[in-house]
């Protein structure tokens, strides 16, 4: 489970080039992906929404793979220059058969910004299209912070729990990117 907030630190937005360079990989995998962790809760809040660093975990792209696309999404990550990378989870049993993939870019500035996806095998998932993208549907969604994504005390993930135990869609709903008060 992730780490309490620093409050002082609510309203610090992601870079614009984390979110754009985001975009373009989910871009070219969107027919063959579900999205989830930080990017299902980006696609499921209202468009146009600011990009607050404590509403949405953007560090890495969280994607679950059905098995009969898993070739063809690896060939769209190495066309793309992503590089298999290996971490202490890859001889773990697991049903989601974890890898990761990462591409380092440079940036104008001569700095450089890593991109990693975190890539899941599964048939198995209940999902909604939101923007054209499929991403983990919202209750799914929330059972897996408590052992796929570690993320739970960012703002959407504690409205969605609200909402949800209300009755209430959090799909397109403003508070998942709204800073608390």
């Amino acid at each position: 489970m992730g780490a309490p907030h620093n409050i002082k630190r609510y309203g610090e937005v992601w870079p614009e080039f984390r979110i754009r360079l985001g975009l373009e990989i989910l871009e070219k995998l969107k027919n063959k992906i579900i999205i989830s962790g930080g990017w299902a809760w980006h696609f499921m809040s209202e468009n146009g929404h600011t990009e607050y660093k404590h509403a949405h975990d953007h560090k890495d792209i969280d994607v679950f793979v059905r098995k009969e696309n898993v070739a063809e999404v690896v060939i769209i990550l190495q066309q793309e220059g992503f590089q298999k990378v290996w971490t202490r989870y890859d001889h773990l049993p697991s049903e989601e058969n974890f890898r990761r993939y990462e591409k380092t870019v440079e940036l104008e500035n001569e700095k450089y910004h890593r991109i990693t996806i975190d890539f899941f095998e599964r048939n198995d998932l209940k999902t909604v299209e939101v923007s054209g993208f499929t991403v983990v549907k919202p209750d799914l969604l929330l059972s897996f912070y408590r052992n796929i994504h570690s993320s739970d005390k960012c703002w959407a993930v504690m409205a969605a729990k609200d909402l949800l135990q209300k009755g209430i869609d959090p799909v397109g709903h403003p508070l998942l990117s709204k800073m608390p008060k």
